[in-house]
């Protein structure tokens, strides 16, 4: 089953569900500022992105200025991070199969269904 990951508050995040609608497949959204991924997801979300966990985060927040940026973050504590303030998660992720896009632009969604 095709997972978005999604902030229906994030223009991008909209644009990435709208392709998915578009597409007339089955999906199921996951509003992650509300339901907070786990560590376990995060790591399975970013084995399917091939990615390290600091490519995921929006650097541009200003919890990430604040608390994070210029410091020298394990793995494990930039997914800390993102559990704790699940903003800092790029969005939208899709997931179909074990591939997975950041859909920005949201274009890329369609690479993947």
């Amino acid at each position: 089953m095709i997972k978005i990951y999604h902030n229906p508050r994030c223009q991008k995040s909209r644009e990435g569900l709208k392709v998915l609608e578009n597409s007339g497949k089955e999906f199921e959204v996951v509003k992650y500022l509300e339901e907070v991924p786990t560590k376990e997801e995060l790591r399975k979300v970013l084995d399917c992105l091939a990615i390290t966990p600091e490519m995921l985060v929006r650097k541009n927040e200003a919890v990430w200025k604040e608390n994070y940026r210029g410091k020298l973050l394990s793995h494990e504590e930039i997914l800390d991070a993102m559990i704790l303030y699940p903003k800092l998660i790029e969005r939208p992720i899709v997931i179909n199969g074990g591939k997975a896009v950041i859909g920005r632009p949201a274009n890329l969604v369609e690479d993947i269904l």
